[in-house]
């Protein structure tokens, strides 16, 4: 069936967004019922100290209390994980260690009980997608939303701030721009998306969002998959998400919220969108947002 009309191109975009999510679920649901745990999500860049001393003391509240970093995003992952250790060590963790798991070390179920009874898990920065390669849909990926089913705290930063949401935002595009001219247009799918851990299923997270200015991908994104909030995170920045998928602002910068569930959007033949409609929410530490009502509070 072709269609050469905008319109035609939204039903399609719908429809395939809709089938998309409707796999994820089949394929990576969680555990029913609300989870007992939080999210804290970090925009990447500088961690303030009170930010990460927070993380801690929220670690501290489940299981153990011990802090597991797992940095398969990095480039360096061993390097990573032992200054992610020490940092939380510094800042008064229980206990906190490290694993960098393969992917064949994430298929074996002995290795999930690693992470048992641990109060927090947080993700490292680098590329999101090498995250989602090593650990997604194994038992240490089950292990992880068991624990925030139980009330633990998963965190993450950057690359680990992305992979949080069901539609996961890879940080590449379709088209092949010059070096330097990166994400200059706003189109219809231009943006490369995969699936993410799935812990956070109604946004799309965004992270160094307004200082690298990433608004023109996560409008891209949104637009063609409207259901989804667009939240966008700076660096020095966190938002905690709570069991009532309500989130609170922290760190010294802003959380851009972008909502297109009430937009027109039109997408012409050469990709081009229209938006009207689109609401925008700016958002400062101590702010609260409630994603199910779509508006803060």
């Amino acid at each position: 069936m072709k269609f050469s009309s905008a319109k035609g191109r939204k039903v399609i975009s719908s429809i395939f967004s809709a089938f998309l999510l409707f796999i994820f679920t089949l394929t990576g649901a969680s555990p029913q019922g609300r989870p007992k745990g939080t999210l804290f999500i970090i925009g990447g860049g500088t961690r303030p100290e009170p930010m990460m001393k927070k993380f801690v003391e929220m670690a501290s509240r489940s299981g153990s209390g011990r802090i597991v970093v797992l940095p398969m995003a990095s480039a360096t992952p061993d390097e990573t994980g032992k200054s992610l250790v020490e940092e939380f060590l510094s800042l008064g963790a229980k206990e906190a260690v490290y694993y960098n798991f393969t992917r064949r070390e994430a298929e074996k179920f002995p290795n999930a009980r690693l992470l048992a009874e641990s109060g927090g898990i947080f993700f490292s920065g680098g590329v999101q997608t090498r995250i989602t390669e090593a650990i997604l849909d194994t038992p240490i990926h089950n292990m992880i939303r068991e624990l925030y089913q139980k009330g633990a705290v998963i965190g993450g930063t950057s690359a680990g701030a992305a992979v949080m949401s069901e539609l996961m935002i890879t940080g590449d595009e379709i088209r092949k721009p010059e070096e330097g001219r990166e994400f200059e247009t706003i189109e219809y799918g231009n943006i490369v998306v995969a699936r993410g851990l799935g812990l956070i299923k109604s946004a799309i997270i965004d992270q160094h969002f307004a200082t690298r200015k990433r608004h023109n991908r996560l409008i891209s994104v949104i637009a063609g998959n409207p259901q989804l909030l667009g939240v966008g995170i700076d660096e020095s920045t966190a938002i905690i998400v709570y069991p009532d998928e309500t989130f609170e602002v922290i760190g010294y910068k802003n959380v851009i919220v972008y909502d297109a569930s009430r937009a027109q959007v039109n997408i012409r033949n050469d990709r081009a969108l229209s938006i009207r409609g689109l609401t925008m929410h700016v958002l400062l530490e101590g702010e609260r947002f409630d994603l199910k009502k779509k508006k803060p509070f």
